[in-house]
């Protein structure tokens, strides 16, 4: 049996999905990330503001004004620790945005291409649920060696860095701590050794600009990498999840050709 093409990567499709990583990571940048540039000033700001509004509650006679600057500047402190809080929250949230925007660009350019020479819903829908480690072994069976490449391992800490901003505590945490540490932070050690994870958990979780743009080139090498075309003599033992789909679909008389 002759070679057939089983997925196709056209190079205006490679460059669009690019095209479009990229302008999500830079307005977010812009319109999000930027907003958090002078948090130092706002706070000073925020201090003002308090000593302003707090004037008309001052009487010489009874207070100490040292007691008032003294309060501004906790009120300085607190506001600069939300508002970073809430700059790692929003950083989180567009890591999570455009890992979630990948995960599903792979997964539908991987079903639409298998439309091409397979039949049948099965093998699509195991497409869609199964999870990160099983669609990096699918690729694998199709003769790309994606688990060596530099980036595989920044999008799977990138994986399952969304997981536990996601859900919290759990599998994902427990992975996290074993393969990725450096993610998780603990605010009271400025270090920048390891961390000692036993007593850290889904709170501690942050992520640099640093790391943020490593997970965005790693995403962008990802796309630059996936082969132009996958033939069919590529292809060695497909994972059985895959294999059984395919499976079920043709003895389910699906109508079409499958030759896988």
């Amino acid at each position: 049996m002759s070679d057939y093409v089983l997925f196709q990567m056209w190079g205006l499709f490679r460059r669009s999905l690019i095209k479009g990583h990229e302008f999500y990571v830079d307005q977010a940048r812009k319109r999000l990330l930027s907003q958090f540039e002078n948090m130092s000033a706002e706070a000073d700001k925020a201090a003002d503001e308090w000593l302003e509004q707090s004037s008309g509650a001052f009487d010489p006679d009874r207070h100490d004004p040292g007691d008032f600057y003294e309060a501004a500047y906790e009120h300085s402190i607190e506001f600069y620790q939300l508002l970073s809080d809430l700059r790692d929250r929003t950083r989180l949230s567009v890591v999570a945005g455009m890992f979630h925007e990948w995960d599903k660009q792979l997964r539908d350019w991987l079903v639409r291409e298998m439309h091409h020479w397979h039949r049948g819903e099965t093998a699509a829908s195991k497409v869609w649920s199964a999870d990160f480690g099983k669609i990096a072994d699918l690729l694998q069976s199709f003769g790309w060696n994606l688990r060596s490449a530099e980036y595989f391992n920044t999008l799977d800490a990138c994986r399952l860095v969304v997981n536990v901003y996601k859900h919290g505590a759990g599998k994902s945490l427990d992975d996290l701590k074993q393969s990725y540490p450096h993610y998780l932070r603990d605010p009271a050690d400025e270090s920048l050794d390891l961390p000692d994870t036993r007593f850290l958990d889904h709170t501690h979780l942050k992520v640099t600009d640093e790391q943020f743009r490593a997970f965005s080139e790693a995403i962008v090498a990802f796309w630059r990498d996936v082969p132009e075309s996958i033939v069919s003599a590529q292809v060695m033992e497909v994972p059985a999840w895959f294999g059984n789909a395919i499976e079920t679909d043709r003895h389910s008389r699906c109508w079409g050709v499958d030759r896988l």
